[in-house]
């Protein structure tokens, strides 16, 4: 009678510890959100924002080029000279301007690169220096930061007079999948503060409702780790959590029993 009951008992012990097991594996192994986008709709129209260009701000670096039949002429504006650096950019200035040859000091700040290349095509018409201008204003070494889990962190440039977050995200090879989606964070600095923004990338209307949408430059993109990633990190609790300490540890607990029970 001892025998059966306590044959019983572990039975029941045994039975309860695999439970336990199973919805702690369950629990380990719960499904994340991967979708981006996911509550979108079949032909839903998504409002987006008013686009929103690069705009240059001190510290910013333009390559720039003047293009004329007259070739002797326009030689003097693109000389490394004047306000470029050593690798013939120019720099915008604390005052937020450039500084070209004959042209002197040119304010550019809060302007697009196209609006920079009117402005400079119209200057040299209006001095009558270059009857047939044509300028080129290229980004120099323009970018923002990809940091977290991502396939390929790090600096990325900025090619383009527009990068928005989705693009972003494709250029540094796409989140992780242990990449946390519902959580991206954007810090951005204005008037020497740094703003965060957070972005639910599976939710329609805070990805593209948010001011952090579209980048600038020097923009920081942080992608949290999910909960798998942060116990990695953590010895025990990722031990507690792995199959094989549990399997372990019904296997020790049913050796236990059964030798108690004989």
């Amino acid at each position: 009678m001892t025998q059966n009951i306590l044959s019983r008992a572990a039975s029941r012990l045994l039975l309860t510890l695999g439970i336990a097991a199973m919805l702690s594996l369950a629990a380990c192994n719960s499904s994340q959100k991967v979708i981006y986008i996911e509550d979108i709709q079949p032909n839903q129209l998504i409002a987006l924002q008013e686009e929103k260009p690069i705009r240059l701000k001190p510290g910013d670096k333009l390559s720039i080029v003047v293009h004329s039949r007259d070739k002797q002429i326009v030689e003097m504006f693109n000389l490394d000279a004047g306000g470029s650096d050593a690798h013939g950019h120019y720099t915008v200035s604390p005052e937020g301007t450039i500084d070209m040859p004959v042209l002197g000091p040119i304010n550019v700040e809060g302007l697009t690169r196209m609006e920079v290349s009117n402005l400079i095509k119209y200057k040299l018409l209006s001095s009558k220096l270059v009857r047939d201008p044509t300028v080129s204003v290229d980004y120099a070494d323009m970018g923002y930061y990809m940091l977290g889990e991502v396939g390929s962190p790090g600096r990325k440039l900025i090619s383009r007079d527009k990068v928005n977050l989705l693009e972003a995200i494709a250029e540094a090879g796409d989140l992780t999948i242990n990449g946390l989606r519902e959580n991206v964070l954007v810090l951005r600095t204005v008037n020497g503060q740094q703003i965060p923004y957070r972005v639910d990338l599976t939710n329609v209307e805070s990805l593209y409702g948010s001011p952090a949408y579209y980048l600038q430059q020097d923009d920081y993109i942080y992608v949290l780790p999910n909960q798998k990633r942060r116990n990695e990190n953590d010895w025990n609790a990722n031990a507690t959590r792995s199959p094989a300490f549990w399997m372990s540890a019904i296997s020790m607990i049913t050796t236990i029993a059964l030798i108690f029970v004989k």
